[in-house]
């Protein structure tokens, strides 16, 4: 039986951090210009909630301004964030294409389930020429709920998926998987924590090990 393996995207496939600070900082020397932010970027805060829906990000960052500032600062970082792709600044993970393409080859199923945005995620994808392999690209920006469970349900409902695996750095992409009934491996990677990791069923330091689990655990069926 073929597997479907569904990846998050940030701090997973996607080194978020090297476009991170840039973006950031970008948006908020924005916010200086405009008279609307005193003092340095909040970098530190940001990646303490690394993974989270951006409206609860400028909640976080900006609590002191009203939701159309917000929204006007999520448009902005949005911008930044695509450009700093499209110039290369980024890059993926160690073993995103050789691992895509053994799974490919295999005959696995490829999602991405992301909190990330579709413009953004879209701009990695294109960058990289992901579609190759990717059955389709998910982002929270299509369900009510913000939550990556209701997400990742959304993509069992529509391909029909009987079992699988999900990948990720975090507590989300790990409950996620549990809640929906498959497999989750947790990356340890620049984003995780230790505690979150725990609750997951497997952990991997790189991304080829992903291959061993999904070998092991599908060579009996």
């Amino acid at each position: 039986m073929k597997h479907a393996v569904i990846f998050d995207m940030d701090g997973t496939l996607f080194r978020t951090d090297l476009i991170l600070e840039l973006a950031l900082d970008e948006t908020f020397e924005h916010l200086r210009k405009n008279g609307e932010w005193d003092g340095p970027t909040p970098i530190d805060e940001y990646r303490k909630i690394m993974g989270v829906p951006l409206p609860v990000v400028w909640k976080t960052l900006l609590p002191r301004h009203d939701e159309q500032t917000r929204e006007e600062v999520d448009a902005y970082f949005l911008t930044r964030l695509i450009k700093n792709i499209e110039n290369g600044n980024g890059a993926l993970y160690a073993g995103v294409l050789e691992l895509f393409e053994q799974l490919h080859q295999m005959g696995h199923s490829i999602f991405v389930a992301s909190n990330g945005l579709v413009d953004y995620l879209q701009a990695i994808v294109t960058h990289y020429e992901l579609d190759r392999w990717i059955t389709e690209t998910y982002s929270i920006q299509q369900i009510d709920t913000l939550d990556k469970g209701d997400l990742v349900a959304e993509i069992v409902k529509k391909y029909e998926l009987q079992e699988g695996f999900v990948v990720g750095d975090r507590l989300s992409d790990i409950s996620a998987a549990r809640a929906i009934g498959l497999i989750s491996i947790g990356c340890r990677f620049d984003f995780a924590q230790e505690v979150e990791l725990q609750e997951a069923n497997y952990v991997v330091n790189h991304l080829a090990e992903v291959l061993d689990i999904v070998s092991k655990e599908t060579a009996s069926l």
